[in-house]
């Protein structure tokens, strides 16, 4: 993206005037390396968001923007229901609820060092990954609709997962309002055997470890100790969210069209937020978030399951689980009064700051956990949520692992066996990984990232910090390195001496109130 197209408003902080159909203006929030970087696409989007009815404010683009589906990813946009506001499938993105959960292991590196490898393999048995992966877990009917309707709560309730864990999930670890009756039965099929897996794509479950922190008292109200191991789990809702964002957005076309909406691009299918496929599409899309928020409980708890078994003593504690793919029903100060709002966050984090309400109390006082997640290589870093993001975000964040590339480019460009090769390398000759002069090292490296099949160790960093630019070599990999069935079921794969063994099947076929545990 050419920087003279827009208006500098200060060193990070970038404008487009509102032209045409424009109702509001755009601001990208990027240093020049990072918006040069940006596709052209990501401002021709993000323009398009900025035509959409009842939009307040602006049409905002974080560091890591690139070209999406209607609006960018890395775009954050609100819309007022009693002006007109819309509701999109394509704001939210096809995996609904994707998020990141921390949690705090207070491990030492050199311990887990000496177990890396077969830890690797545990964790690779225990949790399934890959395109269509299916995991131990069988939902009937009455229990899929209890689980889009409990979220985390519904798994602890069954058993996989902790109480304490829901204080540190946003929205207390479960969406109100969510309609299961709005979910088709395609959807339901779909993900009755993907509870606790990972997926494709980007996903992932890396062993990290504490590197630098910038700000000790943050961090240690975050529990983040240098040189200790964190476990970051990114992964959303799977098939379900996918199928409710493909079937919504074919409805929202015709209901734009029904509505008098003339859209710049038809990626941009809408509905009035007061409308009948406006309803509908927001109770499926919050038991998609439950969907979501149920799945990573699920994962945390198999990750801790088998950490336990390597670290009998660990404390394993949720830091945070935040999602950056949602629309939220928020209140809001808009020109010194407030106002309540449909924000869409589409590959942008919720970052509240010191004193909301909606945080925990242990975290009030200092502002939201924002995890960004790297690509394989780079750095990850936990930010936290500032007293002036709201006025300038709506309480908005990057998310990391923005895209270089479109995922067929980057397949052509590398293998998987190269990126694997090289990540290796990277690992053996230099265990810290080289940043180039605009970024910052950050605190956590990666032994073992799983996110389709056993992948060699990898240098990974996180903590808190400036945002790293991310070239997707890992979609590169992802795509590549995608197995022709469940990972966890690869011969290859052999129990390491004193490993855990994986999890049997368990079906849930009844209500979380009748299940026995």
């Amino acid at each position: 993206m050419d920087p003279a197209r827009l208006t500098r408003l200060d060193e990070v902080t970038w404008r487009i005037e509102p032209t045409g159909a424009m109702r509001v203006p755009v601001i990208l929030y990027a240093d020049e390396a990072l918006l040069r970087d940006m596709d052209d696409k990501v401002a021709e989007q993000a323009s398009n968001v900025a035509t959409l009815p009842g939009i307040v404010g602006a049409s905002y683009v974080m560091p890591d923007a690139h070209w999406g589906y209607g609006f960018p990813i890395g775009g954050v946009a609100a819309f007022d229901p009693e002006q007109g506001g819309v509701v999109s499938a394509g704001g939210v993105g096809f995996d609904i609820s994707c998020g990141v959960r921390t949690m705090t292991t207070g491990i030492p590196r050199a311990a887990v060092e000496r177990v890396k490898d077969a830890l690797a393999d545990s964790l690779a048995r225990t949790i399934p990954a890959g395109v269509g992966s299916e995991g131990a877990i069988t939902l009937d009917p009455a229990a899929m609709d209890a689980m889009l309707c409990g979220g985390a709560r519904w798994a602890v309730e069954q058993g996989w997962g902790e109480p304490a864990d829901l204080e540190r999930i946003e929205e207390g670890g479960r969406a109100e309002e969510a309609r299961p009756e709005f979910v088709s039965g395609r959807a339901k099929e779909r993900q009755r055997r993907e509870m606790g897996t990972l997926g494709s794509g980007n996903h992932y479950l890396e062993i990290q470890a504490v590197e630098e922190v910038f700000d000790p008292a943050t961090a240690r109200a975050f529990g983040l100790v240098p040189g200790e191991v964190v476990v970051t789990i990114h992964c959303g809702s799977r098939g379900l969210g996918h199928q409710i964002g493909s079937e919504f957005l074919k409805e929202m076309a015709v209901a734009a069209a029904a509505a008098g909406l003339a859209l710049p691009d038809r990626e941009l299918a809408c509905a009035p937020i007061a409308s009948e496929v406006g309803r509908r599409y927001l109770g499926a899309m919050r038991a998609a978030t439950n969907c979501a928020l149920a799945n990573r409980e699920i994962l945390g708890h198999y990750a801790r399951r088998v950490l336990r078994h390597f670290f009998p003593q660990a404390e394993i504690r949720l830091l945070f689980d935040v999602s950056h793919n949602t629309c939220k029903v928020e209140t809001h100060q808009v020109k010194g009064r407030p106002r309540t709002l449909f924000v869409h966050r589409k590959g942008a984090t919720r970052a509240f700051g010191p004193g909301h309400p909606a945080l925990p109390a242990a975290l009030r006082a200092v502002g939201q956990p924002v995890l960004i997640g790297g690509s394989m290589g780079t750095g990850s870093y936990v930010l936290v949520g500032a007293p002036e993001s709201e006025a300038r975000s709506f309480a908005s964040a990057c998310h990391g692992a923005g895209r270089a590339l479109s995922r067929h480019a980057a397949t052509r460009r590398w293998s998987g066996r190269q990126v694997v090769d090289e990540r290796a390398a990277c690992w053996c000759a230099a265990p810290r990984c080289a940043a180039s002069p605009r970024r910052r090292r950050a605190p956590t490296r990666t032994w073992a990232r799983w996110c389709g099949r056993r992948s060699a160790p990898a240098s990974r960093a996180a903590s808190r910090g400036s945002l790293p630019s991310s070239a997707s070599r890992a979609e590169a990999a992802d795509e590549a390195m995608r197995p022709g069935g469940s990972p966890h079921r690869d011969p290859r794969l052999a129990a390491a001496p004193g490993a855990p063994p994986a999890l049997p099947p368990r079906s849930v076929a009844r209500p979380p109130a009748a299940q026995e545990h």
